[in-house]
């Protein structure tokens, strides 16, 4: 297996935007670990927080439109100059088509990694027929709640994986909701994920650093 990762998304809590996206992000790049620490921050915040070395950024989400007259939406030329390198899709608090998923991955540049989120089984079979480079599976139900998906729903990790790698192997699986600790991290890993996703139980911590140190202190 290829060095896990952790990955936090900012989402858009006051404490993980402008000075504080900048110090949560510190924090991250300061984790002494093998893992792949991963920064998931608002398209306001990709300058600056790609600016902290050893630290990958991500956008939380792109859209699949060129430059031009597309008000609103997020082109990716522009969240890449802006040091984004790579995004989130299709979160369950941004939902897409699989379309809009397909024409997206066809813009994107080779190797640039998208991760596309599945609320359960039977969607990460569909987003696995697209080949992104990760698929998250998050109950949505557990998305920012106390219980980790390790401990309340451990069969859609590992049933996830194996329809996954059944699908295309050479896709990736991440499992996130209610991910607080190095111990669901652990166990993620040992059901056959490669790494987590999550927010608020580190954008939300009193000690985030500490945290963070928890949540690689089993890899």
């Amino acid at each position: 297996m290829q060095a896990p990762l952790v990955v936090v998304n900012f989402k858009t809590y006051s404490s993980a935007l402008g000075e504080a996206a900048q110090s949560l992000a510190q924090k991250m790049a300061s984790v002494s670990t093998d893992a792949r620490m991963v920064a998931v921050v608002s398209a306001f915040d990709l300058s600056k927080v790609s600016a902290i070395e050893g630290l990958e950024v991500w956008s939380q989400h792109l859209d699949p439109v060129s430059q031009g007259s597309h008000t609103g939406w997020l082109e990716p030329e522009t969240a890449i100059s802006a040091g984004a390198t790579g995004t989130v899709i299709n979160h369950a608090e941004h939902k897409v088509s699989l379309e809009h998923v397909e024409k997206l991955m066809a813009m994107l540049p080779d190797g640039f990694p998208i991760c596309a989120c599945a609320a359960d089984v039977e969607e990460a079979r569909a987003l696995a027929k697209l080949g992104p480079t990760f698929i998250a599976v998050e109950p949505p139900e557990l998305i920012g709640g106390d219980i980790s998906v390790t401990t309340a729903d451990p069969s859609i990790i590992s049933d996830t994986v194996a329809v996954v790698k059944q699908v295309n192997p050479d896709v990736r699986v991440l499992c996130g909701a209610g991910v607080k600790n190095g111990q669901d991290v652990a166990t993620a890993i040992k059901l056959g994920a490669e790494g987590v996703l999550l927010a608020s139980g580190v954008t939300k911590a009193d000690d985030a650093a500490a945290v963070l140190a928890d949540l690689v202190a089993l890899i």
